[in-house]
């Protein structure tokens, strides 16, 4: 369970960084542009991607709700106005953050995290995980189709694009 979960967590960051190689390639004014989509820009999405990240990482090292939403808080004020090459520094040292907790976690032990509107959830890291990496494809998704919106090509970060680069190293 261990490999897979960094397996899948390893696919997220690749699929991340693509993202971002992607948009360093475009004219700047793409990031903050405002469109009318789920998300107001693609600096929006990127943002909401990194701060649900945090809070996963957050509800895995057994904080509370509350110490995660205190957190939060700090986060956004943090990443408020960032440039896109600062979020790409933000995004590779939350990588190493989680990939440094996976280290030192004994993956079968089961967690408790509890919210206030839905209750206690007995489950684990692979689980949490695997919810990190739907979100992170979903809203990678709706990137790429904001990308479309405003003429650009998207950017292609399916899992079995991954897998051909492992495989292949290209």
């Amino acid at each position: 369970m261990k490999q897979q979960t960094i397996e899948l967590y390893d696919y997220h960051d690749w699929a991340n960084q693509k993202v971002f190689e992607h948009l360093k390639e475009l004219p700047r004014s793409i990031y903050q542009k405002k469109i009318q989509s789920v998300f107001s820009s693609i600096s929006e999405v990127l943002v909401h991607i990194y701060l649900t990240d945090i809070t996963w990482l957050g509800v895995m090292s057994n904080k509370s709700y509350h110490e995660i939403a205190e957190n939060n808080n700090q986060v956004l004020e943090k990443v408020n106005g960032k440039s896109l090459e600062e979020m790409e520094i933000m995004y590779r040292e939350l990588s190493i953050e989680m990939k440094e907790f996976f280290k030192h976690y004994d993956f079968d032990q089961r967690i408790y995290p509890e919210h206030p509107t839905y209750g206690r959830l007995e489950t684990n890291i692979f689980e949490l995980v695997q919810h990190v990496v739907n979100h992170g494809t979903c809203h990678r998704g709706n990137i790429t189709a904001m990308l479309r919106q405003l003429g650009f090509q998207g950017i292609g970060t399916d899992y079995v694009f991954y897998l051909y680069v492992k495989k292949t190293g290209k």
